[in-house]
């Protein structure tokens, strides 16, 4: 036992190597990896509990990855919910997925489940390096996995994320040149090892299972066909792949001084925030999306950026610099998602070209204008990236995304810019509908809620074009002011006028009244709301979803047309505040979209309870929408020593001394002085608090859904319940990167 104890040891400080024990020989040859560098410090790890998912992350020097085993429970719907096994890289977006099946037993008397044993606690690194020394070492993760009952490997995918996800949320897609390549083998040591060369010829995937002796009967795993089977009893699983990792952001580098105790008072969070951190980039969710997303990466930036580090190598700058290096520099659109390792080659592929160049989806519309904002936070707001605007906005571009080589990053910045203000200036000029920004030609999503049923098919997004079109146009005023486009010194009026524009004629477009004689039977009142989306499916001119989508203006405009602004407020706070299906708020939280008040079958069809964008709770939302409703009230806090009049001498004086330096300061808006909206909006933000501490377990999750029973609202897991309309099932990710928000957004006690 000496020897397996220091095996442990090791493991955890990234080092694996053999060990000699007569308990291990069966699985030596598994275990005999070379000497990996030592890394400084402890690994990090993680192990979180979403039922039927069970999640495990491992990070240190060597490698990042998470597993997740996926064990159906006595109620789970078995049409949805199999056992499952998946590893997940960072590097690569690479992945491991293999399901299995009773051999005997009917449907749900298998179970699966990662135990602690001398391997790791549950899990330990493995670390192999080949006879090619310049050749990346093959790396991943080991643990124990124990079956209940004999079982049958009945399908592995061994390669990219993206392709378990063509799988798990397709219609069940499998590609012959992808599956045909595994090779299933039979070791002497009684270990059995599936194995693929990616589509490149050169990377290569390993997943072996060796019998495992841990307190337990010991099982036997055999090879049969193209199949696996396994007695019931522990396995070693060993999971790895020889790619290029990515360079991990410690915990202390991602947090700024400010906020290190963060990482003892919020440990998970931390940790999951450093595990989706990288000096190449942030990942937006673990599993299901390990890779570089514009719009989730920004908006995470802009929600998380008082506790984020600045300065070189910070986290900011990591965010900034990834979105910079990916746009296309052809039109100036961020890119809203790439494609990297085995799925970018194979997509190459199918356009018959030989590489393995990462490629950008460049379909959506909000993500570009998340970028000013965000560099407006942290180029001007920010003292540090003050300091670093020059330095950073003239690296090259090109390292990432070939087709901007001969580029800088401040380039890219002002060709993106240059976009936004040529799509802006129709409507500014002349503000009908058809003006507006729509999503591209062919899409149909192209902002967040971008899956089949997010928007109704709406042409016209009601999130893009009331806030974040105004929201960009203002911040890049600021930044033309700041000189940062030195090339378009007009911008720094134009783009307010612009925005003036934007935010007082574009609200109304999207307005939903109820009569209370229509609504009569949920509530005593009009009910008064923005439609998700103009020009939707089934001829709608409107889609009538009332949606938490307030919370964009909340969160980046402080608009000054009082007569707009009072209502808008007070009816936002008034749907947050009442019930499903009068409002949006349950005891499981805020959920996104109340399909209640449309009067088209299609609403009730849509948006369910097992819709990704559907009657379920996102937090991000909840977060922006807190923050934004802070924000808001925030506004009145001026009155208290700063009058109307200070505020006016106070803008004159800033701009005789400093024209160019000085946003303006805005008046005190009427809202503040109604005493009925101020106590509305105050209540809303209250009891949207309220609720998110309740549900404080679920907050680091991407989303979740509910079940009504014993008389309430039970949080349940997204992926266990059936989507509409026959869809692909959509499961949540554990974490997600927006949804660490929390580490910054907290409750004001101001408004108490």
């Amino acid at each position: 036992m000496g020897a397996m104890k220091s095996l442990l040891q090791l493991s955890w400080l990234g080092c694996v190597v053999a060990a000699a024990s007569p308990d291990n020989d069966i699985h030596h040859r598994l275990l005999a990896r070379s000497s990996a560098p030592i890394c400084n410090g402890t690994a990090s790890t993680l192990a979180l509990s979403d039922p039927p998912y069970s999640n495990y992350f491992y990070s240190d020097c060597n490698v990042a990855a998470q597993a997740v085993v996926t064990s159906p429970l006595p109620d789970s719907d078995l049409t949805l919910i199999g056992p499952r096994l998946i590893v997940a890289w960072p590097a690569g977006d690479s992945g491991i997925c293999a399901y299995f099946a009773p051999q005997s037993g009917p449907n749900g008397t298998l179970a699966i489940e990662m135990v602690n044993s001398t391997v790791g606690h549950p899990l330990s690194p493995v670390y192999s390096t080949g006879s090619n020394a310049s050749a990346p070492p093959s790396v991943g993760l080991q643990g124990v996995l124990r079956f209940n009952t004999s079982a049958t490997l009945t399908l592995p995918i061994l390669g990219s994320i993206r392709t378990i996800r063509d799988f798990v949320e397709g219609p069940s897609l499998l590609q012959p040149q992808i599956q045909d390549a595994i090779r299933f083998m039979s070791n002497e040591d009684g270990s059995a090892s599936l194995q693929r060369t990616w589509l490149d010829n050169v990377t290569s995937t390993t997943l072996s299972f060796a019998p495992f002796a841990n307190n337990t009967v010991k099982g036997k795993v055999s090879v049969s066909n193209r199949t696996l089977n396994f007695e019931a009893g522990d396995y070693l699983v060993s999971a790895s792949m020889d790619y290029p990792q990515l360079t991990a952001l410690k915990p202390a580098m991602v947090l700024n001084n400010a906020y290190r105790e963060l990482k003892t008072t919020n440990a998970d969070q931390v940790a999951a925030l450093s595990f989706l951190s990288y000096s190449e980039k942030l990942l937006a969710g673990a599993w299901r999306f390990l890779t570089y997303f514009g719009r989730d990466s920004m908006i995470s930036a802009l929600l998380l950026e008082p506790v984020l580090s600045s300065g070189n190598g910070s986290a900011m700058e990591a965010v900034i610099g990834a979105v910079l290096e990916r746009v296309n520099r052809t039109d100036g659109s961020v890119c809203h998602e790439e494609t990297i390792g085995d799925y970018a080659t194979w997509l190459n592929l199918q356009n018959n070209i030989s590489s393995s160049a990462m490629l950008c989806d460049y379909k959506m519309i909000d993500s570009d204008y998340y970028l000013p904002v965000l560099m407006q936070k942290y180029f001007v707001n920010n003292p540090v990236g003050q300091k670093r605007a020059a330095s950073f906005l003239s690296t090259p571009a090109g390292a990432i995304d070939a087709h901007n080589q001969n580029l800088t990053w401040g380039d890219l910045a002002l060709i993106s810019a240059e976009r936004i203000m040529r799509l802006a200036r129709p409507f500014a000029e002349k503000p009908v509908k058809e003006n507006f920004v729509h999503l591209k030609k062919g899409q149909i999503v192209g902002e967040w809620r971008d899956s089949e049923y997010g928007i109704g098919g709406g042409r016209i997004p009601y999130d893009v074009n009331t806030a974040l079109v105004p929201a960009a146009l203002r911040s890049i005023a600021i930044l033309a002011r700041q000189g940062l486009y030195p090339k378009h010194k007009q911008w720094s009026h134009m783009a307010d006028r612009y925005a003036q524009v934007w935010e007082d004629k574009s609200l109304d477009f999207f307005k939903v009244t109820i009569p209370e004689c229509e609504a009569k039977d949920l509530i005593n009142d009009d009910v008064v709301f923005h439609a998700l989306a103009l020009d939707g499916n089934n001829n709608l001119s409107k889609v009538e979803v009332m949606n938490t989508d307030d919370c964009f203006r909340h969160f980046l405009l402080n608009t000054t047309n009082d007569a707009q602004l009072t209502p808008f407020l007070n009816n936002s706070a008034t749907n947050i505040r009442r019930t499903f299906p009068a409002g949006l708020m349950t005891s499981a939280g805020m959920i996104v979209a109340n399909p209640a008040f449309g009067g088209n079958p299609v609403y009730a069809q849509n948006w369910t309870t097992g819709a990704y964008h559907g009657t379920v709770i996102w937090s991000w939302q909840l977060a922006m929408m807190a923050k934004g409703l802070e924000l808001q009230m925030g506004r009145c806090q001026l009155s208290a020593n700063f009058s109307v009049t200070d505020q006016q001498k106070h803008h004159s004086e800033n701009s005789a001394s400093c024209p160019t330096n000085k946003t303006p300061v805005a008046p005190i808006p009427e809202f503040c002085g109604d005493d009925s909206v101020w106590e509305n909006v105050k209540a809303a933000y209250n009891e949207l608090w309220d609720v998110i501490e309740k549900n404080k377990s679920q907050l680091s999750g991407e989303v979740w859904s509910w079940t009504y029973r014993d008389g309430g609202f039970q949080v349940t897991p997204l992926g266990v319940i059936p989507p509409p309309g026959g869809g692909s099932q959509t499961e949540s990710d554990i974490r997600q990167l927006w949804s660490l928000a929390f580490l910054a957004v907290t409750r004001s006690e101001n408004y108490k």
